[in-house]
């Protein structure tokens, strides 16, 4: 059995620690993030996932004990801390503390090139980020990488929004285009814009490509269109612009992996 220790003051070093990883500077020296939904921690526990600690309100367990300590007991962690609603709040980026939260390790998962990549470029909404994760986990795609540009992987926002597919997705960053133009070197670039574009059916003549997806409002850097072997679209109504870039990404991973392309 684990053993529960009792953190009683905001300004234990534990604590203070937790409350600096709510900002990405501090996220990124030191390699670690928190999680504070009990569902994504919960459904990471079979994941080599690297959680360190977890910290506890007694009313959290007391509501949630059998699935806390089957979490408890699938970490083989030796402790674990007791904290109260008032120190939870302290660190808490939730508007209603959970009541619990979890330290992990970052842990990086290299990309496998002989699989199809996803490559995000300038997505700056954590939101949008995590669901495109979502979506890619649910359609078969394992290889996301994501520019230097994009929000960080490990916003609050996007873990919320990706759930644990945080974790079962190989991710990686490029800078400078370095990831990319090894990329091009293996498979075919597809880009997508509205125009002089072909229509997203045409991937199935591929055997392994990758597909860059950009934000809504700046679209995809003129830099890695020059690094693209073709444009691709979505065929809509004109009643519409533009589809924001986790529904788009949705859709196309949905017909890719319905004709069997991914």
């Amino acid at each position: 059995m684990a053993t529960a220790f009792v953190i009683k003051s905001i300004n234990n070093e534990r604590i203070k620690y937790l409350k600096s990883l709510n900002k990405k500077k501090y996220r990124q020296e030191n390699g670690q993030f928190f999680v504070e939904n009990f569902k994504i921690i919960y459904d990471s526990r079979n994941c080599d996932t690297g959680i360190e600690e977890i910290f506890v309100t007694e009313n959290f367990i007391e509501k949630n004990s059998e699935k806390f300590y089957e979490l408890i007991n699938d970490l083989k962690l030796d402790e674990y801390f007791l904290i109260d609603e008032r120190i939870n709040e302290s660190f808490s980026n939730l508007e209603t503390p959970s009541g619990i939260c979890a330290l992990y390790n970052k842990k990086a998962k290299n990309i496998v090139f002989d699989n199809n990549i996803i490559y995000l470029n300038k997505i700056n909404d954590p939101g949008n980020l995590g669901t495109i994760f979502r979506s890619a986990l649910a359609f078969g795609v394992k290889n996301i990488v994501i520019d230097s540009d994009c929000v960080d992987i490990y916003n609050p926002k996007t873990i919320n929004s990706a759930k644990d597919a945080i974790f079962k997705l190989n991710i990686q960053i490029d800078n400078n285009r370095e990831l990319l133009k090894k990329i091009k070197k293996r498979m075919k670039i597809f880009s997508t814009r509205l125009e002089d574009s072909d229509g997203i059916e045409v991937l199935k003549k591929q055997n392994k490509f990758c597909i860059v997806f950009g934000s809504e409002a700046h679209g995809i850097d003129n830099e890695i269109y020059e690094l693209s072997d073709g444009f691709i679209r979505i065929n809509m109504t004109d009643d519409i612009e533009s589809l924001n870039v986790a529904s788009a990404a949705t859709i196309i991973l949905h017909y890719l992996y319905n004709k069997k392309s991914f």
